[in-house]
C-alpha cells in the first residue's frame, strides 16, 4: 500500500507458556509389570510435586489434561518465567520413566501477551500484572486453539490503521466480555516462535461455553474477516487422583 506507515500492536509479555501434547500408548503401559508402572508413576508424582513447588513460588503455573478425541491422550501445560524453565519442564518429562509410554501429539510455545493498538501499556497497572502471569485454574476444561490474522488482499489485518484495528479488538473484547465468570481467557504471541500468530486458552468449568464463545465471537468482523483458526484441543482438568485413576495406578 503506497504511503502506508507501519503502526504495530504495543504489547507487554509475561511468563512462558508450552502446551505438549502426548500420546499414551496404552497397550504397553497397561501390559507392563505392575512394579514398572509403580514405579513410572512415582516419578510421575514426584515431577508433579516439582511443579506445585514452582507454582507455590509464584514462578509460574500448570496443569494436566485428559484431552477428548483422537488427536491426543494427555495434555502437560506449563507456564514458565522463561523459556529456560520451560526446557528444563520438558526435559524432566521426556527423561522420566512413564515418557517411554508416551509420544508427541501436537506441541505449541508461546509467551501471554496483552496488546493496545493505541498506546504503551502501563506494567505496573493493578489490572496487569494478574492477566501477564495467569494461574491455570485447578477445576474444569480446558480449550487451546492456535490462529492467524489474515493477511490476504484487501483482508489484510497488518496493513489496517492503528485505530480501526483498536475498533475492531474493542467490539470483539465487548464479546469476550459478556462471558466474565463464565470463562477465563488466555491470550499468548507466538510470532517467531511458532507456526502460528498467537495461542489461545479457555478455561472454564462447563465446556458447552467454549462452544459458545467461539461461535459468538465468528460473528465480530475482526474474526469474521482476519481470523484463521488451527485445531482445537479440549480437555479435563486431572488431579494428581484423577491422573492415577486414568493410569490405573496408586
Amino acid at each position: 500500500m503506497e504511503g502506508h506507515v507501519p503502526e504495530p500492536t504495543f504489547t507487554l509479555e509475561g511468563w512462558h507458556i508450552l502446551h505438549d501434547f502426548r500420546r499414551l500408548d496404552h497397550a504397553a503401559w497397561f501390559s507392563a509389570p505392575k512394579e514398572e508402572r509403580q514405579a513410572a508413576w512415582g516419578e510421575l508424582s514426584e515431577i508433579l510435586r516439582e511443579w506445585e513447588k514452582v507454582e507455590a513460588e509464584g514462578k509460574g503455573s500448570f496443569g494436566v489434561y485428559q484431552v477428548i478425541t483422537s488427536k491426543a491422550d494427555l495434555l502437560f501445560l506449563n507456564l514458565r518465567e522463561n523459556l529456560d524453565a520451560l526446557l528444563e519442564a520438558e526435559a524432566r518429562l521426556n527423561k522420566s520413566l512413564f515418557a517411554q509410554f508416551l509420544s508427541p501429539a501436537y506441541g505449541f510455545y508461546s509467551v501471554v501477551e496483552l496488546g493496545s493498538q493505541t498506546g504503551p501499556l502501563d506494567p505496573e497497572a493493578p489490572y496487569v500484572k494478574p492477566r501477564l502471569t495467569p494461574r491455570v485454574p485447578k477445576t474444569g476444561y480446558v480449550c487451546f486453539y492456535p490462529m492467524n490474522k489474515r493477511r490476504q488482499g484487501q483482508d489484510n489485518w497488518y496493513l489496517l490503521p492503528a485505530k480501526e484495528r483498536a475498533e475492531l479488538m474493542k467490539a470483539h473484547g465487548e464479546t469476550g466480555r459478556k462471558y466474565q465468570g463464565r470463562v477465563l481467557q488466555v491470550i499468548s504471541g507466538a510470532q517467531g516462535l511458532d507456526d502460528w500468530e498467537w495461542g489461545v486458552d479457555l478455561f472454564s468449568e462447563d465446556p458447552i461455553q467454549f462452544k459458545k464463545i467461539v461461535y459468538e465471537m465468528r460473528f465480530d468482523e475482526v474474526s469474521a474477516r482476519f481470523g484463521e483458526f488451527g485445531p482445537f484441543y479440549v480437555g479435563k482438568r486431572l488431579s494428581q487422583e484423577a491422573l492415577a485413576r486414568f493410569l490405573e495406578v496408586g
